[in-house]
């Protein structure tokens, strides 16, 4: 059975909306971002203070669509409003691992991880500050997928293979995420 739904997303104050067709962008104190939904039966109209996201006759997809879009939109607002914050935690046991950031070619180098003599290279996303301090790396920015991919890239990049985890605990890890600490 197909029905209405109709979910609303309060605009809090300092943030912007405009919608020019498909493309949806927000503006706010940390930066503006923008993005292209285009979902099929599915209206976003924009009344004062109130964003609100239409489907008439719904299916399961839809449905789903929906639920996806406010996602991304929460997502945006909070990001130009407080942004994004990921920690990372550099851990070398066996041999001292040397980082850091290259802002031209935006990537993080890890020299001698376990004592290799190549380099190992993780993609940054434009618009993600990095800052690293001893054995921490902060990634900062408002876009929570260019963040969060940023800190999964540094964190695979340092991924230890054909050798026994539980001997060689080496490596970069998230310990942090929006000052929420994953180790507990």
């Amino acid at each position: 059975m197909h029905k209405e739904i109709i979910e609303e997303i309060e605009i809090p104050e300092g943030v912007e909306i405009t919608i020019e067709g498909s493309l949806f962008k927000v503006k706010g104190k940390k930066g503006e971002l923008d993005r292209n939904f285009q979902v099929a039966n599915v209206k976003i109209d924009k009344k004062n203070n109130v964003l609100e996201i239409i489907a008439k006759k719904a299916t399961k997809r839809e449905k789903k669509m929906i639920y996806t879009v406010v996602a991304h939109i929460k997502n945006m607002i909070k990001g130009v409003k407080e942004g994004y914050k990921y920690k990372l935690q550099i851990a070398s046991l066996h041999f001292p691992m040397n980082v850091r950031f290259d802002k031209e070619k935006n990537v993080v180098e890890i020299k001698n991880f376990l004592g290799e003599t190549k380099e190992r290279l993780a993609k940054i996303f434009p618009g993600v500050e990095v800052k690293i301090e001893k054995e921490f790396i902060t990634l900062e920015g408002i876009d929570k997928e260019k963040v969060g991919q940023s800190a999964a890239n540094i964190e695979t990049a340092s991924k230890v293979r054909n050798k026994d985890k539980r001997i060689f605990q080496d490596g970069i890890w998230i310990i942090e995420k929006n000052d929420k600490n994953l180790l507990e």
